[in-house]
């Protein structure tokens, strides 16, 4: 399906893609994962033909349908359905076909591949989907150039699902999302039929919806088996492997280096000397592959306060006259961790607001007890950063000491030190100014933390810093995400908005999760069709005949699954020899013994490279019958 051989790419002098290689076969899914900035999205607009390579190439089987959302969010008068059914270019051409064409043949042509295609079910088809992202069945009918940005996003999203694609590429797809989308999206791309690359920080898509991790790291791509949690366990025993033979490495350069300083000046050794300095020359360095270090996130520890920090007692608040959300009655103490859930627009940032003190009651009483600080981080404050500030120019307008060593003391507790601090905003990363946001939110040392989609822009290894944070942190948080690890992790209380107000939610986010999907199987139930009937009837003969061909090559997938385990055993074999090679002690034993680890050690990378080939071919041939060996790939 897709072979990428040899790529190089480079931007601004720095190397993104050296010689980098990966291959992905017909029905994979797959998660690319690599820090921020390391080229994920230049690898999709290199995928995609929007940018050309150095050197290398990409190779994408002949008439793949290539899905890829574009920069510009769709606009203008047309509404979200017709906007989604033109998605799909040879839906829109097919039918276009058949109400000008004049010639009989060409017409009864065009309706035998609407009818390949299910062209009855696409209004349905379009409805499902827009209802999942979000858009109720009114919404559906109203302009694009009604929504925001965000909102328009999603409306792109939903077309390019809509489209069915051969190869689908989502570069962060649950960004624009709320949770209840981002749940449905991890439903319906774990059941997506064709192949999928997706970007994402989401531990929960990635572990849900893909069968293999693309690792982008030091310029170069590798593959790995399983989803992202499975992919860590990997990533780290490598890890740690690595560094025992970086260490090793060092060890001998370091002996090496010592008999060269001792006799490179001695007649009778200078000749040894030379040879020893030429293997020094040779020696290609082991990079030290301990994990990467994350910065951690340190929210200043709070004075106490008496429960309840903060009491609503039937309190309403809107906007303008207009009532969001009423007959509120609820408490935070001091050592609540609360998260929100609800649809977007539902009324979370408005509750969140008026938890802030930004809106105040219309109705009822809110009540917050004396001393209170409250820290608020909400998605839209990065846009307000003035860009030609330095985060310690920003800090020190806003912290009332004025000084040099606090400042910079609050600034280190997330991050910014030394010159870093000294950097224009304009020029960070949208993960450091998340962190600058955090830090500014919390110069009060608040009891009270309020934050509103803070994941958005943290890779997975700032994700899990954020959330170590929290869990230390000793004052109360109420947190909005559409990220349910997150939730999962910080959260102890569930708070639900919807119909009007706000309610304990008896239950896990699992839970929740289940309550959601099982309410999108109950809507497309009670809103069936003739034309999703038919749809359901050409589904089920499609299966039947996939089950037929899946009875016909059992032993063919069978063969690559062994193929896989047998692979993985090995490198688990292979891991043992090379860090047993790399303890010192295995060369102050028997030359014998010595030798036998290292023949075994090559038989066991021959073993691996002919499994390898078995297991290439294997899913060769079944991506040539269509049949995807990753579990709850089809329909």
């Amino acid at each position: 399906m897709l072979q990428i051989k040899d790529l190089t790419y480079r931007v601004g002098g720095r190397t993104l893609f050296s010689e980098a290689n990966a291959q992905i076969t017909k029905g994979q899914r797959v998660g690319l994962v690599g820090m921020n900035g390391a080229g994920k999205t230049t690898l999709f607009r290199i995928i995609a033909n929007a940018l050309e390579p150095d050197s290398g190439n990409i190779h994408l089987s002949a008439r793949t349908r290539l899905g890829y959302i574009a920069q510009e969010a769709p606009t203008g008068t047309t509404s979200l359905v017709e906007t989604v059914l033109a998605a799909d270019e040879e839906l829109s051409k097919l039918e276009s076909l058949a109400k000008k064409a004049t010639d009989p043949e060409r017409i009864s042509e065009a309706h035998a591949r609407l009818a390949d295609i299910s062209a009855h079910t696409a209004p349905s088809r379009a409805a499902t989907i827009l209802a999942g992202l979000g858009f109720d069945e009114a919404a559906q009918q109203r302009s694009c150039s009604e929504f925001s940005g965000g909102w328009r996003m999603r409306i792109a999203l939903a077309g390019t699902l809509f489209s069915r694609p051969d190869l689908l590429l989502l570069d962060e797809p649950t960004n624009h999302l709320d949770l209840e989308a981002s749940v449905w999206l991890e439903d319906y791309l774990s059941r997506f039929a064709g192949t999928l690359i997706i970007i994402s920080h989401d531990r929960n898509l990635l572990n849900k919806a893909v069968g293999h991790i693309l690792n982008l790291e030091n310029a170069k791509l590798n593959m790995f088996v399983g989803g992202y949690d499975s992919f860590k366990h990997a990533l780290n025993e490598q890890r740690s492997h690595n560094q025992a033979l970086h260490e090793k490495q060092l060890r001998e350069r370091a002996h090496i280096q010592t008999f060269v300083d001792r006799f490179r000046y001695k007649a009778t050794k200078a000749r040894q000397a030379q040879s020893r300095l030429k293997q020094l020359a040779r020696m290609e360095p082991i990079s030290n592959a301990v994990e990467h270090r994350t910065i951690p996130f340190h929210f200043p520890t709070p004075t106490g306060l008496a429960p309840p920090v903060l009491t609503m007692d039937n309190t309403a608040v809107g906007y303008h006259e207009k009532t969001v959300l009423q007959n509120l009655n609820l408490q935070i103490d001091p050592d609540d961790r609360i998260a929100l859930l609800g649809a977007n627009g539902n009324g979370k940032s408005t509750l969140i607001k008026l938890l802030s003190g930004q809106l105040q009651p219309a109705t009822g009483k809110i009540t917050r007890t004396k001393n209170l600080e409250i820290g608020h981080f909400a998605q839209h404050q990065s846009e307000e950063l003035v860009e030609t500030e330095t985060a310690y120019e920003l800090l020190s307008r806003k912290m009332d000491s004025g000084s040099d060593e606090k400042t910079r003391a609050q600034l280190g507790r997330f991050g910014f030190e030394a010159t870093h601090a000294d950097t224009k905003i304009g020029s960070l990363s949208g993960g450091e100014k998340a962190r600058l946001l955090f830090c500014l939110m919390s110069t009060t040392a608040p009891q009270l933390l309020l934050l509103d989609e803070p994941t958005n822009h943290l890779d997975a290894d700032a994700r899990d810093a954020l959330i170590h944070a929290l869990t230390e942190f000793p004052g109360a948080v109420v947190l909005v995400s559409h990220d349910p690890h997150t939730i999962d992790l910080v959260a102890d209380r569930l708070w639900l908005v919807d119909k009007g107000t706000c309610r304990t939610f008896d239950g896990d986010v699992n839970d929740y999760r289940n309550l959601l999907l099982s309410k999108q199987i109950k809507h497309e139930e009670n809103t069936d069709s003739v034309e999703k009937r038919k749809g359901r009837q050409d589904r089920r003969e499609a299966r039947r005949k996939r089950a037929a061909t899946r009875k016909n090559t059992s032993a063919l997938r069978k063969s690559a699954k062994a193929s896989e385990e047998r692979i993985e055993a090995l490198n688990k074999n292979k891991i043992a020899l090379e860090t047993k090679l790399a303890l010192p002690e295995t060369y102050e034993g028997a030359t014998s013994d010595l030798l036998e680890l290292a023949e075994s050690l090559t038989n066991i990378k021959k073993e691996i490279k002919k499994e390898e080939l078995l297991w290439l071919a294997a899913e060769e041939e079944l991506a040539a019958t269509a049949i995807p060996t990753n579990k709850g790939a089809e329909d």
